[in-house]
């Protein structure tokens, strides 16, 4: 039996609150910890990430899954866009810190003895997966990086110098339209002048090739949101990753939300074979 500890709260000094969801076995010890990030327009209870998260802690893995601190849901609709002032300040800096604070909270004591923290790994979906890869480079306790999906360039997502970016400029806010709520969710220009201001320590493609850590990145090869030719780059740009590709696989691996389904669609339970084999691996030495 899976223990579930859903909406936990992570408190910060000066910062917004994290919830966070763990998933493990509670008759096992010494397990690894997994933390796993949603991508943009995501949240940590979208469409099958629970069935994901339930999938491999019946692996003996310790799985968390959380909310970014500023992704627009609220600690009470922790699945619901309801906090747009919040959507609307969020940056690849915050996302970020929020990582590395959830990372800290478990190297600072939570749930030690049921983990090992020689064994620690990210997995990170679309935008979540250049996140995954900066905070790797970046810290020395991270063993493996897993990618679902991810993005290779943060920059060239503005798509500077285009009419819309003048605009947005000029305005000081743009509205991306969500299509599954239909909701207007609004960017402020400081997300942009944020990354600009931390360019080289956000940059994702020297972020991996920096890396000697085992890196396995996942990629369907029908992805139409980000394509499959960025994972593709990173690849050739880390000696120590392996890359796989889905057949038939969309940017979500077939996935929707919401998912009411007791199975994961074909194409994501592939991936979730392929993440905890990796995971189970003993790392060269």
């Amino acid at each position: 039996m899976i223990t579930r500890l859903i909406n936990q709260k992570l408190k910060r000094n000066n910062k917004r609150t994290i919830l966070l969801d763990y998933y493990f076995n509670p008759n096992q010890s010494e397990l690894p910890l997994v933390v796993f990030c949603h991508g943009y327009k995501g949240f940590k209870d979208w469409g099958p990430w629970s069935l994901v998260a339930e999938t491999m802690a019946k692996e003996n893995i310790f799985i968390v899954k959380f909310n970014f601190s500023y992704n627009g849901t609220s600690l009470t609709e922790p699945d619901e866009f309801s906090d747009l002032e919040a959507f609307s300040n969020n940056t690849y800096s915050k996302e970020l810190e929020d990582l590395n604070d959830v990372i800290n909270h478990f190297k600072n004591g939570a749930h030690k003895n049921r983990l090992d923290l020689k064994n620690i790994c990210l997995i990170g979906h679309s935008r979540g997966g250049g996140i995954v890869l900066l905070s790797a480079s970046k810290r020395n306790d991270i063993n493996k990086i897993i990618t679902w999906a991810s993005v290779s360039d943060y920059r060239k997502r503005f798509n500077e110098g285009s009419e819309n970016f003048i605009k947005w400029k000029s305005e000081g806010v743009k509205y991306i339209e969500n299509k599954r709520t239909g909701q207007l969710l609004p960017h402020k220009f400081n997300f942009y002048e944020d990354f600009i201001k931390n360019e080289k320590y956000l940059d994702i493609q020297n972020a991996i090739n920096s890396l000697n850590h085992p890196v396995l990145l996942i990629h369907g090869d029908k992805d139409d949101a980000v394509k499959m030719e960025e994972s593709e780059k990173l690849h050739k740009l880390c000696s120590t990753s392996k890359l796989e590709i889905i057949n038939d696989a969309n940017h979500v691996f077939n996935a929707k939300h919401p998912w009411t389904n007791s199975k994961l669609p074909k194409a994501l339970n592939i991936v979730v074979k392929h993440t905890f084999k990796f995971i189970k691996q003993k790392s060269p030495t």
